[in-house]
């Protein structure tokens, strides 16, 4: 059921997994300059923002200051945490003991830190934190379990994970779209448009360098899904820094994509002796910096 308070503020897009990825992470910093098509990443700036054993993931900036993510503590429990780039400083924005969250965004209101909680009881739902530190409210507590997530319309959609999953869109209470089924883990809006992108595991092409899996949109207002060509092979995870521009990551390099265009275009490879295999990414075009998640070496 949806909540009340938040019926005129702000609904979620969400997208779920059977299990949250574990393993040693950390968030690498990356300068930029230029925008679009003309984006540029310096790799040679490349430096951790986070450095130690465990778990810093899902990074997502709120605003042109400040960026927040999952990360575990010594107990293995997971935290929201926030990181202001002009002070500097990293803050807890939770701190629970008897559940974790994971991917925390800004909601379309501004009103909220969202996130997907993992409940004592093991139940997968997504919980809103305002930012004014007030008790943070159950979105919905009928549908479960849910993961990660972006916004259109100040409405939800969520993927949710059954047999088969699937990707639907809240346009309100009991009326949900049906968008997809069988879709990767990276969802995103495409900037400037009513389309929810993500990654389709229905129709894969098996490449030199690993599957690839087709890109398709769909558009909440006028119903219809598109296909906007192949995702980069051996990789799932995406973002968009304009509205016609997709960088993905393989390995230690990053590539990008006009969706006009049928290739692939490295832009970079981040040579770290500490880490490897970039998986998440966050941009920020105010800042001009490029977060990566990447795995330690052990």
């Amino acid at each position: 059921m949806l909540k009340k308070i938040i019926a005129n503020l702000c609904f979620l897009f969400l997208f779920s997994l059977p299990l949250f990825a574990q393993g040693s992470f950390d968030l690498i910093r990356v300068d930029t300059k230029g925008k679009g098509k003309n984006l540029e990443i310096l790799a040679e700036t490349a430096k951790p923002l986070t450095d130690r054993i465990g778990y810093d993931n899902q990074p997502n900036f709120i605003n042109d200051q400040e960026l927040v993510f999952s990360a575990a503590d010594d107990q293995g429990n997971h935290d929201i945490i926030l990181y202001n780039f002009s002070t500097k400083n990293f803050t807890n924005l939770t701190k629970t003991v008897d559940r974790s969250e994971y991917s925390p965004s800004i909601t379309d209101c501004k009103q909220y830190i969202a996130a997907v909680v993992v409940e004592p009881g093991g139940a997968q739902r997504l919980w809103l934190y305002p930012i004014n530190l007030s008790e943070p409210e159950l979105l919905y507590d009928d549908i479960e379990p849910v993961g990660y997530y972006d916004w259109y319309d100040n409405k939800a959609a969520m993927f949710v994970l059954g047999e088969p999953n699937s990707l639907i869109y809240a346009r309100g209470r009991g009326d949900l779209v049906s968008m997809d089924q069988n879709i990767g883990r990276s969802v995103k809006r495409r900037p400037k448009t009513s389309e929810i992108t993500y990654l389709s595991k229905e129709d894969v092409q098996t490449k030199p360098d690993g599957v690839a899996l087709e890109l398709r949109a769909f558009d909440l207002k006028t119903n219809r899904k598109s296909e906007i060509g192949l995702g980069l092979a051996g990789s799932e995870d995406f973002i968009w820094v304009d509205k016609k521009s997709i960088l993905m990551a393989r390995g230690n390099e990053i590539f990008i994509r006009r969706i006009n265009e049928n290739t692939w275009s490295k832009l970079a490879e981040i040579s770290l002796s500490s880490h490897q295999n970039i998986s998440r990414m966050a941009y920020s075009e105010d800042l001009e910096v490029l977060i990566l998640v990447m795995e330690r070496n052990q």
